[in-house]
Order: structure tokens, then C-alpha cells, then sequence
């Protein structure tokens, strides 16, 4: 009983730390096209993404981040469902995929520093590739803990990466056709 309550937790933080993760990528989309606005058009947007950036990373994502990480580790050190996921192949996969989520989550914070200071080092187009990131990790762990197989979360891993590959794709086909339309326009 006391299992499923603490999973219950786990998933909502889990689910709450990846919306936190996906929307302060967009967010680092639209920080970065707002530099090429002109004043004083430039400054308000900046302001306004600097503070919707900050309330949404230390109010949402980090406390997200840090329940979902208890919760995980008192169900899986303190239970006894937890010490037998714990002997499994994949489970070691996926707290790998885990780890990977936190370093992405760290590289967010990094970003959200510098952004926070208006230092601007990447394109919106490397954001929103980077936004495939998080991506990738849900798949894959949900793929694992679903299947509890440490090879079947492969296909579904792939699947996704093909996938990203075609969204890229169309995100140039519309970009490109958004500047054709913004040429034709002037």
C-alpha cells in the first residue's frame, strides 16, 4: 500500500519535472529570436522570458526535480518492490537514462544562467534540437519500465530518434518557407 503511494508521487513529479523541462526550452526558442527584435521591442521580450524562465525553473522544474529524485529513492531503497526493480538489467538501463536526465537538467540550469544575464550562446535552432533531448530520455524510460527489458526499449528509442529527425527536417522545410514568405512580404 505505502508502494503504490509513493509511486504515485514519483510519477507526478516525474510528469511536472519534464513539463518544467520542456517548456524552459521553449522559452530559451523564444529568449534567443527575441534578440533580433528591435527596441524597444528587444528589452521587453528579454524582461518578460527572464521572468517566466525563473518562475518556471526554481517553482516548478528544480522542486519537481529534487521530489521525483526522493520519492524514486525511497521507493526503490526503502521498499521491498524497490530492492527487487534494483537486481533487474533494466533497471540499471534506465537509472543510466536517469543520469542522463539529470546532466540534461544541469545543462538546462547552465543555459538558464546565462540567459538570466542575457548572454545569448545559442541559436533558437540549436534549442529546439536540444529540446529533443528530454525527448529521447522519456521515451526510453518509459519504454523500460513498461516492457522491463533492457533490449526491447531500443525499438522504441530509435523509433523516436527517426522521429526527431523528421521534425527537424520539417522545422527547415518551414523555416525556410517562412523566410520566403517574410521576403515576398517586404
Amino acid at each position: 500500500m505505502e508502494y503504490n503511494y509513493i509511486k504515485a508521487l514519483h510519477l507526478i513529479f516525474v510528469v511536472t519535472w519534464f513539463a518544467g523541462l520542456f517548456y524552459i526550452v521553449r522559452l530559451f526558442v523564444y529568449h534567443a529570436e527575441a534578440k533580433d527584435k528591435s527596441q524597444p521591442e528587444q528589452d521587453i521580450l528579454m524582461k518578460q522570458y527572464q521572468l517566466m524562465e525563473y518562475r518556471l525553473w526554481y517553482i516548478i522544474t528544480w522542486p519537481s526535480a529534487v521530489l521525483a529524485s526522493i520519492f524514486a529513492f525511497w521507493m526503490l531503497f526503502f521498499t521491498e518492490a524497490g530492492k527487487i526493480w534494483l537486481q533487474m538489467p533494466w533497471m540499471h538501463v534506465k537509472l543510466f537514462f536517469v543520469f542522463l536526465l539529470y546532466l540534461y537538467h544541469l545543462k538546462c540550469h547552465q543555459i538558464f544562467l546565462q540567459l538570466q544575464k542575457n548572454e545569448i550562446k545559442h541559436s533558437s535552432s540549436f534549442f529546439r534540437l536540444w529540446n529533443e533531448g528530454a525527448t529521447i530520455i522519456l521515451f526510453a524510460v518509459v519504454f523500460l519500465v513498461i516492457l522491463k527489458s533492457a533490449i526491447n526499449w531500443i525499438f522504441g528509442v530509435i523509433g523516436i530518434i527517426l522521429f526527431s529527425v523528421l521534425l527537424m527536417i520539417g522545422f527547415k522545410l518551414y523555416k525556410k518557407i517562412r523566410e520566403r514568405n517574410e521576403k515576398n512580404n517586404d
